[in-house]
């Protein structure tokens, strides 16, 4: 356990700085989650929508320090290419 002053605060502060970031990473999952079951389903319109949604989560993630920003463009670019395919198959 931290003895020094300065120890017990950085020990605070990195405590309070993983639980803003868990909850930020559970936000983006549940949101990715959604994007990926309404592809499954063959929703063109329910996944597009998701995925409005879901984007700018990632970029405050990735602003936020929670994400790397090649994690976060990766992500948005992989979600983005599933709707894309999934709108060419239902033309």
């Amino acid at each position: 356990m931290a003895i020094h002053l300065s120890a017990i605060k950085r020990a605070r502060q990195n405590e309070k700085r993983r639980l803003r970031n868990l909850h930020i990473k559970t936000t983006v999952k549940s949101s990715v989650k959604k994007v990926r079951v309404a592809i499954e389903k063959k929703d063109v319109e329910g996944a597009q929508k998701a995925l409005l949604k879901v984007i700018p989560l990632i970029q405050k993630a990735h602003s936020k320090g929670v994400f790397h920003k090649n994690t976060s463009d990766r992500k948005i670019s992989r979600l983005t290419r599933e709707v894309n395919v999934l709108k060419t198959k239902a033309a």
